[in-house]
């Protein structure tokens, strides 16, 4: 606990399938396994601090929502992935205004 101290936080997101399951006996863990939980991981190494880093796939998948703003990172070197296209998620696009305006009375 460091109040004069701000975490810098990296996140990286991809999306694909995945297998998920229990392991270990004496302190079971929780565990997800696969090329997408690994593709996840390097978009966050490959991050920076404060951002948020997505795979196109993801891209993709929330573009379909139409709410989120992105921004294309551009070509980057991803291990044992080769040359990805990335973007950061910078937040959500403002939400759509209100039509009438509610007046009290």
């Amino acid at each position: 606990h460091r109040n004069n101290h701000r975490m810098n936080l990296r996140i990286g997101i991809h999306t694909g399938p995945c297998a998920a399951g229990v392991v270990g006996l004496k302190m079971p863990r929780y565990c997800l396994f696969g090329d997408t939980v690994n593709t996840a991981s390097r978009m966050e190494s490959y991050g920076e601090a404060m951002k948020i880093h997505v795979s196109a796939p993801s891209k993709h998948l929330l573009d379909t929502f139409g709410t989120f703003q992105l921004e294309e990172r551009g070509e980057t070197q991803i291990k044992g992935k080769g040359m990805m296209r990335t973007y950061w998620l910078l937040g959500e696009k403002d939400p759509p205004k209100p039509i009438g305006v509610l007046i009290n009375c």
